[in-house]
């Protein structure tokens, strides 16, 4: 210090002393930390909303455990790999008799974000409270008692059911400290990375890490889910930088994402975009008009055109290789307008006037086409389906709204319904065809009814053998598409998109595991 300048030096000198009053001496206090800054994520969702029945993140109302699990607040006893195969999660083991009882051990060392311990007594209060609430989780998994002792649990049903553990890896199985739960607001507490800390339906959803979480310590202090559910809002917002990832979004918009600043992460799933036939409507119980929909559909021009080749043109119920059962297995109607126009002339549909519209009996051939439009494809199908009926005579009719619950309870107001729904989400084939072939099921929106299917149906609910489920799954595809009852348009590819520098942001094929303790934004 002797060589440097007088002014440096004293400069230096009166540094030194204000460092020593600062963090040493008899007087001195310990010197303050600046706190790091929070590490915080945006995500835009054009699902999260009471239109497409998730309101809240409360797993035992509706719809509402596919944001409850999406965004990492809640757990189920089982999850899924990206073949649908079973695996542990917060149970490590399951065993069944062969008949009616179910013996599951809990992973230990493992709390709610409230801090009470998740043993056999926390997961037995969950399902009890689940199947006095759910609308579905009884008819599924046919529980009629539950035993806790420590860690494990004996679950009893009320007849076989191969499918159990299937259905409690469901998003309405998130296992929550239901002492903790705010049933009002809507707001679970779970075993998960992060906890709620906020939620306004239809607006959005704050998160906190969970500082005690079993599995890893979560990367990010706070999330925030945006919705957002128009899709140029969506896209914009993702361009702008208001948010950092994005679920939902509209296909038109991919190439402006498709550089360096941004990733995708895609993989095909068994979400099926299809049509449910209203077995109540006059023109639809004529079966030449239903086979004639089914061949005049142009499903792979609807995937390759206006889905730019994201997703695949369905046959079954299931997607091509899904599994054991899937629809590669499966004969149905392949697009033949000029089959389908001697299909209709043959049942007397006829254009007599020359206007392009059959009918029959004065009657016009018109398609009422139920849908609605915060799933981004089925608008889209909605115009390919117009465009490709119109070349064989039909006209139709298109009602894409967001009331569609309103319609869908008028049976006299709709012909075909259009829908999305993950037809596999337990990786078994059982769940769709009870909840969309069972006459007064949940998803059976036209009530179709088949005394053969639902006797098939019965033996599937029971049937433990692997390979005889198998069989029966392609046995029961097969015989509702030679009623057209469903006409299966595509099946969807995940794509999720977000900024090059979030990490962890994955797509599932079972579409749940979105927000995981492996998240980050570097």
């Amino acid at each position: 210090m002797k060589k440097l300048p007088p002014i440096l030096l004293a400069l230096c000198l009166g540094l030194s002393l204000l460092s020593g009053c600062g963090n040493g001496g008899t007087g001195g206090s310990p010197a303050q930390s600046v706190p790091a800054a929070k590490k915080s994520l945006v995500i835009g969702d054009t699902t999260f909303n009471a239109e497409n029945w998730e309101e809240s993140i409360d797993p035992h109302r509706t719809y509402n455990g596919w944001p409850c699990i999406r965004y990492g607040v809640g757990e189920t006893l089982v999850r899924y790999t990206d073949t649908m195969e079973l695996e542990p999660w917060l149970a490590i083991s399951w065993e069944n008799d062969g008949k009616l009882t179910w013996t599951i051990t809990l992973r230990d060392g493992v709390s709610f974000s409230s801090g009470r311990k998740m043993d056999g007594a926390a997961v037995k209060q969950c399902l009890e409270h689940l199947l006095e609430n759910h609308d579905r989780a009884p008819g599924d998994t046919k529980i009629t008692a539950i035993e806790a002792e420590g860690q494990g649990l004996t679950i009893t049903t009320s007849e076989p059911n191969p499918a159990l553990m299937n259905y409690l890896g469901d998003p309405y199985g998130c296992i929550i400290d239901v002492d903790a739960s705010d049933f009002e607001t809507g707001v679970a507490v779970g075993t998960g990375p992060y906890v709620a800390l906020d939620m306004v339906t239809d607006d959005h959803l704050t998160l906190a890490k969970n500082e005690t979480y079993w599995n890893g310590t979560p990367k990010l202090d706070e999330i925030t889910i945006r919705t957002l559910s128009n899709g140029d809002t969506l896209s914009a917002a993702l361009q702008a930088g208001d948010i950092d990832a994005a679920y939902g979004m509209a296909y038109e918009a991919y190439p402006n994402f498709e550089n360096p600043n941004y990733q995708f992460s895609s993989i095909q799933t068994s979400r099926a975009f299809f049509g449910s036939m209203n077995m109540q409507s006059p023109v639809i119980r004529d079966p030449a008009v239903r086979k004639a929909v089914a061949m005049g559909i142009n499903k792979d021009g609807f995937v390759s055109t206006l889905l730019d080749g994201h997703g695949v043109a369905g046959n079954g119920a299931f997607p091509d290789g899904f599994s054991t059962f899937g629809g590669e297995k499966i004969h149905t109607e392949g697009y033949d307008p000029e089959e389908a126009k001697a299909v209709l002339e043959a049942a007397g549909w006829v254009d007599t006037d020359g206007d392009g519209i059959r009918e029959k009996d004065g009657t016009k051939l018109v398609i009422r086409w139920l849908t609605y439009p915060s799933r981004q494809e089925l608008p889209l199908l909605a115009e390919s389906v117009h465009a490709s009926l119109k070349e064989i005579g039909i006209d139709v009719d298109i009602n894409c709204t967001a009331n569609r619950r309103e319609f869908l309870a008028d049976m006299g107001s709709w012909d075909i319904y259009a829908s999305a729904l993950v037809t596999a989400p337990s990786g078994d084939p059982q769940y769709f065809l009870t909840t969309s072939c069972l006459p007064g099921m949940s998803y059976n929106f036209g009530a179709y009814e088949n005394e053969h299917v639902s006797a098939l149906i019965e033996r599937l609910s029971t049937e433990f053998d692997t390979a005889k489920r198998s069989q029966l799954a392609i046995e029961l595809q097969q015989a509702i598409l030679d009623d057209n009852a469903y006409v299966f348009c595509s099946f969807l590819q995940m794509n999720m998109i977000s900024k090059a520098n979030v990490t962890g942001w994955t797509a599932h094929a079972c579409d749940y595991y979105e927000v995981t303790a492996d998240l980050d934004i570097r």
